[in-house]
């Protein structure tokens, strides 16, 4: 094989186009190793068709191109040999691997919601009535999660021990329709409130309440179809809703890093009826 190979005869044998070729010379991913200064023309290498091939197979993964250049400029022969290249494509098999659980498990939740006879079971119960140490705010939009875990810290140092009951919360429903409203993140606890907790945490009494309560098993990624499984429960059984909802992790990422042993409970709670007249 020539020393020397045009872009079309590179196109060929690597099966690239010349197009994606000199997109590749564009963004530095690939450089010939000669252009003619006069005709423009690119020169490629023999050597560069397994590079060639390589830019290709992680541009179809959809390695950022910044990643990619690192990677590039790692495996060259004046690249740094400090592990940055393992590192880049170590990093990027982690994200396609967490898109690849996120896609199946879209797909075994649309596959539910595609089975008629698939029903999530919900029950009417009475919650007890229960004395917690809580923390309650007001989240904004656009909040994330940093307020949950603020929140939990304060009560854990508030415990001191690990609570043996799981923790909770109780939510306005607004907080999931408009992205921002009052949440209250709280922890079982018998024991009196030491002087020197944290100055967000107060004592809480959860009076008994009547909930539609269901029991959500693993990621929290289709928690929407346990929510509608309890909304539908209400709606079809006339219920009065108190616009707030509490749930329950007996089981979540504070205890073990296998989601699929997460269960989170689901407590729609219930208004009171109304007086007859």
């Amino acid at each position: 094989m020539a020393q020397r190979m045009t872009i079309g005869e590179f196109s060929r044998v690597t099966h690239l186009s010349i197009r994606m070729l000199r997109r590749y010379h564009e963004q530095d991913l690939l450089v010939p190793t000669e252009v003619d200064p006069d005709t423009g023309y690119r020169y490629y290498s023999p050597t560069q068709i397994r590079p060639a091939l390589t830019v290709r197979r992680f541009r179809d993964l959809d390695l950022p191109l910044a990643d990619l250049r690192r990677f590039l400029a790692a495996g060259s022969a004046d690249g740094p040999d400090d592990g940055t290249a393992q590192q880049v494509v170590a990093a990027h098999l982690r994200r396609l691997e967490d898109r690849l659980g996120r896609t199946q498990r879209a797909v075994e939740a649309l596959r539910e919601l595609l089975d008629p006879e698939a029903e999530r079971a919900v029950a009417l119960e009475e919650l007890p009535a229960q004395r917690v140490l809580a923390v309650s705010l007001d989240v904004p939009e656009g909040a994330g999660l940093d307020w949950y875990d603020r929140a939990m810290r304060d009560l854990d140092a508030a415990v001191g021990e690990r609570s043996v009951l799981p923790p909770g919360g109780r939510y306005e429903h607004s907080l999931f329709t408009e992205g921002h409203g009052r949440a209250t993140v709280y922890l079982p606890s018998e024991a009196a409130l030491a002087a020197d907790v944290p100055g967000t945490v107060r004592e809480l009494h959860l009076p008994r309440r009547t909930a539609a309560v269901a029991t959500h098993q693993g990621q929290h990624d289709d928690l929407d179809l346990t929510y509608g499984a309890v909304g539908s429960f209400v709606a079809r059984n006339d219920l009065r809703s108190q616009d707030l909802v509490e749930e329950v992790y007996p089981v979540g990422p504070r205890d073990t890093d296998q989601p699929e042993r997460w269960r989170t409970v689901v407590a729609w709670l219930i208004a009171p009826p109304h007086p007859a007249a």
